[in-house]
C-alpha cells in the first residue's frame, strides 16, 4: 500500500477548497490575514531598522567623524604652534604655549571619545591605539626641543624636526586613517538609515494587501449581490492610509538623508580637509625657517598643499554657494584670506632667501600675517560648525515618524486583519 506524504494531503485539501464557495471564502480570508500580519511584522522591522540606522548615523558615525577631524586638526595646529613658538626664541610667548597645550588637550579628549565609538578591532582601533601612545611621545620631543631652545642650543631644532616628523609621518596619517574610516561609516550609515530593503518590502506588501482587498470585495459583490461589505471597506481605507503614510515617511526620510549627506557630512569633510591643509601650510612655513637653510622639503610641501587648496575643484574652492549663499560667501572670504596669506609667505621666503632671516621670522609670526591666517581659520571654523548643525538638524528630521511606524504600523495591520476576518466570517456563517 502506497502512502502519500502528509504535506501532499494538505495541498490536496487546500486545493479542494477552490471548488466550493465556503472554501473559496476561506482561501480569501487566509490570504488577507497572511498579507495583513506580514505587513504588520515588516512595518515593525522596517521602522525599527530605519530608526536604529538613523540614530547610529547621528549618534555615533557622524560624531566619530567630527572627533577624528578634531584629532587631525588639533595635531596639525599643535605642530604649527610649536614651530611658531620655537621661532620666537628663548621663552616662548605665553599665548602660543597655551594654544599648543590646548591643542594637545583637544586631541586627547577627542581620542578618548573616539575610542568609545570605535569597534574593539580593526583599522580604526589600531589608529586610536597608535595615536594614544604617539601623542605622549610627541609632547616629550617638543618639551625637549623647547628646553634646548631656551638655552640657545642648536640641537633644539633637531628635536623639533623629529617631533614634527613624528606628528606628520605617523600621528597625522593615523588620524587620517581614523577620519577616512569614520567617513566610510557615515557613507554606509546612510544606507542603513534608509532601510531600503525593508521599506520596499513593506510598500509591496501593503500594495498587495490593498489589491487583494479590492478583488475580494469585487468577488463578494458579484457572488452575494451586496454592494458593500463595511468591515472590508474599512480595512481597505486603513490599508490605503497606512500605505500612503508609509510612502510619505519613506520619501520624507530619504529627502532629509540626501540633504544631510549632500549639504551636511559632504561639506563637513571638505571644509575639514581645507582647515587641516591650511594648518599644514602654516606649519611648513615655520619649520622651513626653523631649519635655517635646510628646510627645502617643508617649502616643497607648502607649495603642494597650496596647489591642492587653490586648484579648481579643490576643497577650499568649491561650489558652496549652491548650498547656501551665506556659506558660499564665507568660503569665498576664506579663499581670499588664504591667497593673502600666500602673498605674505612669498615675502617671508624672499627675505629669508636674501639673508634677512630675522626679518623673515618677524613677518612670519607678526601680527599682519597672523591676523590674515586667523581670519582664514575663523571662517573655516564657522563654516564647519554651520554644516555640523545642518547635518544634525536634517538627521533629526529624517528620524521623525519612524517611532510611529514601528508602533502604529503593526497595530493598524492587526486592525486590518481583524476587519478582514469579521467581513468574511459573516459571509461564511451564511453557509452553515
Amino acid at each position: 500500500m502506497v502512502t502519500r506524504p502528509e504535506s501532499a494531503g494538505l495541498f490536496t485539501r487546500v486545493g479542494g477548497l477552490r471548488h466550493t464557495s465556503p472554501g473559496r471564502l476561506k482561501l480569501l480570508l487566509a490570504t488577507l490575514l497572511t498579507l495583513g500580519l506580514l505587513a504588520g511584522l515588516v512595518a515593525a522591522v522596517a521602522g525599527q531598522s530605519a530608526r536604529s540606522g538613523t540614530d547610529d548615523l547621528g549618534g555615533r558615525a557622524q560624531p566619530l567623524l567630527i572627533e577624528a577631524e578634531t584629532i587631525y586638526s588639533a595635531l596639525a595646529d599643535a605642530d604649527t604652534t610649536a614651530a611658531q613658538a620655537f621661532l620666537a626664541g628663548g621663552l616662548e610667548p605665553a599665548a602660543l604655549t597655551q594654544r599648543y597645550d590646548d591643542d594637545l588637550q583637544r586631541a586627547t579628549t577627542a581620542l578618548t571619545a573616539a575610542a568609545r565609538r570605535t569597534p574593539a578591532e580593526g583599522v580604526a582601533a589600531d589608529a586610536v591605539s597608535t595615536l594614544s601612545s604617539g601623542v605622549a611621545e610627541y609632547a616629550a620631543l617638543v618639551a625637549t626641543a623647547r628646553a634646548n631652545n631656551r638655552q640657545g642650543l642648536p640641537v633644539g631644532a633637531s628635536y623639533l624636526s623629529e617631533a614634527s616628523k613624528l606628528n606628520r609621518e605617523t600621528l597625522q596619517p593615523q588620524a587620517r586613517v581614523l577620519f577616512r574610516s569614520a567617513q566610510t561609516e557615515v557613507n554606509d550609515g546612510y544606507g542603513a538609515a534608509g532601510a531600503a530593503g525593508w521599506m520596499t518590502l513593506l510598500l509591496l506588501l501593503l500594495t498587495g494587501l490593498l489589491i487583494a482587498l479590492l478583488l475580494v470585495q469585487r468577488y463578494l459583490s458579484r457572488h452575494t449581490h451586496r454592494t458593500f461589505n463595511l468591515p472590508l471597506v474599512a480595512a481597505t481605507v486603513l490599508t490605503a492610509v497606512l500605505g500612503v503614510g508609509a510612502l510619505t515617511l519613506v520619501v520624507n526620510q530619504q529627502s532629509h538623508l540626501d540633504l544631510a549627506e549632500d549639504e551636511g557630512s559632504g561639506p563637513v569633510a571638505s571644509i575639514a580637509e581645507s582647515r587641516i591643509l591650511a594648518l599644514q601650510a602654516r606649519g611648513d612655513e615655520a619649520l622651513t625657517l626653523a631649519a635655517r637653510g635646510s628646510g627645502a622639503a617643508y617649502e616643497s610641501d607648502f607649495d603642494a598643499v597650496t596647489q591642492r587648496l587653490t586648484v579648481r575643484g579643490g576643497p577650499l574652492i568649491n561650489e558652496y554657494a549652491r548650498l547656501d549663499p551665506e556659506l558660499g560667501h564665507l568660503m569665498d572670504r576664506a579663499a581670499d584670506s588664504y591667497r593673502s596669506y600666500v602673498k605674505a609667505h612669498d615675502e617671508v621666503r624672499a627675505m629669508d632667501d636674501n639673508g634677512n632671516y630675522d626679518g623673515a621670522v618677524k613677518l612670519a609670526i607678526g601680527n599682519l600675517t597672523t591676523q590674515t591666517f586667523e581670519s582664514l581659520r575663523s571662517d573655516l571654523d564657522f563654516a564647519l560648525e554651520d554644516r555640523k548643525a545642518f547635518f544634525t538638524r536634517e538627521i533629526g528630521e529624517a528620524s521623525g515618524g519612524l517611532g510611529l511606524l514601528t508602533v502604529l504600523g503593526p497595530l493598524l495591520a492587526l486592525l486590518i486583519a481583524g476587519l478582514a476576518y469579521v467581513g468574511l466570517r459573516a459571509r461564511l456563517e451564511e453557509y452553515r
